[in-house]
């Protein structure tokens, strides 16, 4: 079986996408010139006190760079459309388009329902009159839909952890020596020096993220919330003992703290499961104080509605800190968790590790957010008028502060998944917390820098999809931020 190339058949549009990337590049250096002096020239005033068109060069420019751009745009859906329809004869671009032909079905269904309902969607409708809005959410849900059907095998090409025989190192398009029937043909992105499919590795270490961060996120932002609001609306000593522990634990470097807690000492110790046992109960706590707070006055409601909600909290609670039926067991101490026939999880050590760190190290940042948005709303006159009605100090929290808080802590979230995910890289990339077989981006990475200045493929993929997620949740930040501004 014949190797692939990038483009396959597909091959024709290459010099054109080249002259298009070269007039983006082109025009968007010229522009920046022009940008430059254009500065320090004062603009043309109309008679009626509008600024006049620039005209000309800079129009003409302009022009090249939106268009180049767009046709940049429209080549490269054609590459995957192409791809789609004639898999591994369009090359390694049109086979792997074809293996993400369920991920192209998802996008364009939540595209599609999203945009003819924005106008009753809130603030995520408003997300779609926003260009670059649009952008990061549709790359965070590139990888977000990647990393759930990647688990379900739909997308996968060959198990990340098996070593076939000859793959060591091998370039993209590879084929395999003997392939066996029903079996892929190619490591579509090459092999890495273990000779495991990279292409595969790519698609699971997406899960692991999608997993972790933004649960890890949520948990963090639940602790942050619920001690942060308190903290700004009562003040005085309460204040001052919860701003003091979070500066305490703000004031060590991240990468040491991450790498106090995820160590095998540490872990052996049994801290990182009291640390969730600790963690963990945040949310329910809030969970129970939003409902008690909202529904206070109608008893005969709220009380099986605590009762079903903390119930099934407090299971997954279990749940989520018990492993192997324990909540501890470091050879000294056992303490017993769940049995194991009641525990729907099946949560690794190392990931949990790894998840309650990414808590511990983000609340207090979220608490500093949420203590300053709480310091600054408790003054408004809708708080007063809560105050007024007799209403109490936690529905004033829960239900007039934090709504109206809403779009700094929206835009927070999505910019602190992107961190949290570096930092998840950052981890594995060290070894640290994750198992040394596991697929994830970062110990993809660190396993492939090590042969880099001879074989770029192992490396590169994973550090594009964390490069382009990231960017992603960036870019979906601003897009929020823009839209909650105009409200």
């Amino acid at each position: 079986m014949e190797p692939l190339t990038w483009t396959g058949f597909a091959s024709f549009l290459n010099p054109i996408l080249l002259i298009a990337i070269a007039l983006v590049v082109i025009s968007a250096l010229v522009n920046m010139v022009i940008s430059v002096f254009a500065s320090s020239t004062p603009p043309q005033v109309n008679p009626d006190g509008t600024i006049a068109a620039r005209g000309g060069l800079p129009d003409l420019i302009s022009n090249i760079l939106h268009w180049s751009f767009l046709a940049v745009v429209a080549l490269v859906i054609l590459y995957a459309v192409i791809g789609i329809f004639m898999g591994p004869a369009a090359g390694i671009v049109g086979a792997m388009s074809q293996r993400f032909l369920p991920v192209w079905i998802a996008l364009v269904l939540l595209f599609s329902v999203s945009i003819t309902f924005k106008r009753r969607l809130g603030l995520y409708g408003k997300l779609f009159d926003s260009p670059i809005g649009m952008i990061g959410f549709g790359l965070v849900m590139f990888w977000v839909f990647t990393g759930v059907l990647g688990a379900l095998d739909l997308i996968v090409t060959h198990d990340p952890l098996s070593q076939v025989s000859g793959m060591k190192n091998k370039v993209p398009g590879t084929p395999l020596n003997d392939a066996e029937a029903g079996e892929y043909a190619w490591y579509l992105l090459g092999g890495d020096n273990l000779a495991r499919d990279i292409f595969s590795r790519m698609i699971k270490g997406a899960w692991i993220v999608v997993q972790i961060a933004p649960l890890a996120t949520l948990f963090a932002f639940m602790v942050g919330v619920t001690l942060g609001l308190p903290a700004g609306y009562y003040g005085g000593r309460l204040d001052t003992f919860l701003s003091f522990l979070a500066n305490l634990i703000l004031a060590f470097p991240v990468i040491l703290l991450f790498y106090l807690l995820v160590t095998p000492e540490i872990v052996a110790t049994g801290v990182p499961n009291y640390m969730a046992a600790v963690l963990f109960v945040f949310p329910i706590v809030f969970l129970a104080v939003l409902l008690n707070s909202r529904y206070y006055t109608q008893p005969s409601f709220r009380t099986p509605l605590l009762i079903v909600v903390l119930g099934v909290s407090i299971w997954l609670y279990l749940a989520l800190i018990s492993t192997e039926g324990y909540l501890v067991n470091n050879g000294k101490v056992a303490i017993p968790g769940l049995p194991a026939i009641l525990d729907p999880f099946d949560i690794p050590g190392g990931i949990l590790v790894v998840f309650v760190s990414v808590v511990f190290v983000n609340s207090p940042t979220v608490f500093r957010i949420v203590r300053g948005l709480a310091l600054d709303i408790k003054t408004r006159d809708y708080v007063a008028a809560a105050q007024t009605r007799g209403e109490g100090p936690w529905y004033i929290m829960l239900w007039e502060i934090l709504p109206n808080a809403r779009g700094p802590l929206i835009v927070d979230f999505c910019l602190r998944i992107g961190y949290t995910t570096i930092l998840l890289g950052t981890l594995g990339f060290f070894g640290l917390g994750l198992p040394p077989e596991s697929p994830d981006w970062g110990s993809t990475i660190n396993e492939g820098r090590k042969l880099l200045s001879i074989y770029l493929h192992p490396a590169l993929p994973p550090a594009l999809a964390l490069l382009s997620l990231v960017l992603g949740l960036n870019l979906l930040a601003d897009g929020l931020r823009e839209e909650s501004l105009k409200d």
